[in-house]
């Protein structure tokens, strides 16, 4: 596979010949059983309490019998689990405990601190990778994934001249090779309607991706910029990202091979 070499100006310059892992043909399904796997080694075990809602002393054995001292006879009361909050006399005030309908109770199927593993081969994983790779230069999967645009487009490869580069002129140079793109740069804005409320205030879009050599400096805000040796599937997935990647960059994948993704 080839793709558009661009010098530093923004100007194309000639064809340059991708390594073979861009030929790879992506996998939709590979790629997502990767990613759950992925994501789900990265998540923070949560759970409850094991004992919450079950420090009370409410045994639910208090007696039904008739003329059983401290019994539940001809109250007109369901038969949950209770404990004694007072009493006067023979005359005992009772209110419901332990079980999930009574206040401070336990919790229904809360989740569990320990899950199964989602495991994945690691040839499957390279496979994965490979794939995401793939995918930034095919058209198709970059139009599935930024449907708004209008005419085709995929991934290129730029000289290795940007080293301290001013963000101002790295904004300027990017805007250039895709002129009239509003998915370059990051963007957040606030959701409208009642996901505010429920943990989803925000609605993000990932912007371009930047990838870059080990010994390139290149920083600026409104881009993701991943070194080589640090990319991943989660910098890549969904299929067809759209990416820039430097010369250095694509010797450096090349020369990790398949060996050192995991």
């Amino acid at each position: 596979m080839k793709a558009q070499l661009y010098d530093s100006k923004g100007e194309k310059k000639s064809e340059v010949a991708l390594p073979g892992l861009f030929d790879t043909k992506p996998r939709e399904d590979i790629t997502s059983k990767a990613f759950q796997s992925f994501k789900f080694m990265l998540m923070q075990p949560y759970s409850h309490d094991p004992r919450a809602g079950r420090k009370h002393v409410a045994s639910g054995r208090i007696s039904h019998r008739r003329h059983e001292w401290g019994g539940h006879y001809g109250k007109g009361i369901s038969r949950i689990p209770r404990k004694l909050m007072y009493r006067r006399g023979t005359q005992f005030y009772w209110v419901g405990a332990e079980v999930t309908s009574a206040r401070g109770g336990r919790r229904v199927h809360g989740p569990k601190l320990i899950k199964a593993p989602k495991k994945i081969n690691k040839q499957e994983f390279v496979l994965a990778l490979h794939s995401a790779l793939a995918s930034t230069f095919d058209s198709s999967f970059v139009s599935k994934r930024y449907s708004s645009l209008s005419s085709p487009i995929k991934s290129i490869v730029i000289e290795s001249k940007l080293d301290n580069m001013k963000s101002k002129e790295l904004l300027n140079l990017i805007k250039k090779i895709f002129p009239n793109i509003s998915i370059i740069l990051q963007k957040k804005v606030v959701r409208a309607g009642k996901g505010k409320l429920r943990g989803r205030k925000y609605k993000s879009i990932s912007g371009l991706l930047l990838v870059k050599g080990k010994d390139e400096n290149i920083k600026t805000p409104g881009i993701d910029i991943v070194s080589a040796s640090e990319l991943s599937l989660m910098d890549l997935y969904p299929l067809g990202r759209l990416a820039i990647y430097t010369e250095k960059a694509i010797k450096e994948l090349e020369s990790r091979g398949n060996k050192k993704w995991y």
